[in-house]
């Protein structure tokens, strides 16, 4: 048997499967998942398709104790003619092996990652919803399983995928959200694990989103963890802000994620011939740029909530109102652009999906 012959095991109590207007974003799950082994002796090894369940770990397993483990996400979409559908799982596979290297966990193989995920997929397709708005999520992630307690890289790993039915990851959909501007903690610095996704990044997130979703904001925008100076990116989006008619997103400097839905957006403009820029911005400029009436949209962008615009920057004592709190244009366009192509309703002229079924 080959090391890349994926074993299925069917499940024979399959769950049963929420109202696709019931659904929210990562509450339920599929009827199987899909686990690889590493050793060192072995490689990655024995992959297989079995029924969703339980992980069983020895406590001492070093994830538990040293947070070795990283993660993508992405999505499986229904078109209106049946077919179920990825966008960019090859950029998903190619940011899991960044990751893999900055936290020391072996790098797998991206085109067999990526065939794990479509028959995974393909196996819990009828769990794609159909209605508008809804996907299926895939969240591919690996851990650490070695049990010791010592501070070194494991010598075994799993790597796991999982499958969620989500509706929109805000309830406001593609309605303007509420952003506070964070100036006490920090979330990651260069030359830490910022560009990396990996869960340490989120957990050192937590007490800031939980302060402000207490006053009514969404998310929280990270600056630099220097001077807490120059603009980084939202909690779970990269961020971009139109200002005088040119699209402006911070540079990738080591402690921002390189976002797949961010290179999108990138790509799309440059398609369109609008001008975007990469390069640091801080918040002076940002506010500067609104009261001299020149900060003409903002707008974040992830696989989770595709393109999210920003009505309101709470930053300190000021109250930043964006396009007064309406959907801008190039927002509403990059969103209607980017769905319509991962749904199939849009020509795809990148070559961005990659057809399950």
């Amino acid at each position: 048997m080959s090391e890349y012959t994926i074993t299925v095991v069917k499940n024979e109590n399959p769950k049963p499967k929420p109202a696709s207007d019931q659904l929210k974003f990562g509450k339920y799950f599929t009827d199987h998942m899909f686990i690889y082994d590493y050793s060192e002796a072995k490689g990655w090894h024995n992959p297989r398709i079995v029924p969703y369940q339980p992980i069983v770990l020895d406590p001492a397993a070093m994830i538990f104790h040293y947070g070795q483990t990283v993660f993508e996400g992405l999505k499986a979409y229904r078109t209106k003619e049946g077919h179920i559908q990825l966008f960019r799982p090859d950029k998903n596979m190619e940011r899991l092996n960044l990751s893999n290297d900055r936290l020391c966990i072996p790098a797998i193989d991206e085109e067999f990652a990526i065939n794990a995920v479509k028959h995974l997929v393909h196996v819990d397709s009828e769990w794609v919803p159909d209605a508008e708005g809804t996907s299926l999520y895939i969240r591919p992630f690996i851990i650490a399983t070695e049990p010791y307690l010592g501070v070194n890289p494991s010598s075994m790993y799993q790597f796991i995928v999982i499958l969620s039915p989500v509706g929109a990851y805000y309830e406001s959909g593609i309605n303007p959200v509420k952003i506070a501007v964070e100036n006490e903690y920090v979330r990651a610095v260069k030359g830490g694990t910022g560009e990396a996704k990996t869960a340490g990044n989120y957990a050192s997130s937590l007490k800031a989103q939980e302060i402000v979703s207490k006053e009514g904001y969404a998310q929280v925008l990270w600056l630099d963890g220097l001077e807490k100076k120059y603009i980084e990116e939202v909690g779970s989006m990269n961020v971009f802000f139109k200002i005088k008619g040119e699209i402006i997103t911070p540079e990738l400097n080591g402690s921002i994620l390189n976002g797949v839905t961010r290179n999108s957006v990138i790509e799309l403009l440059r398609h369109w011939d609008l001008p975007v820029t990469e390069r640091r911005i801080t918040m002076e400029e940002l506010d500067e740029a609104y009261r001299n009436g020149e900060l003409e949209e903002a707008f974040g962008s992830g696989t989770a909530a595709v393109i999210s615009p920003i009505g309101e920057l709470a930053w300190g004592d000021k109250k930043l109102i964006i396009t007064e709190g309406q959907t801008g244009e190039v927002s509403k366009r990059l969103y209607d652009t980017l769905t319509g192509i991962q749904f199939g309703s849009v020509e795809d002229p990148f070559g961005w999906t990659v057809k399950v079924k």
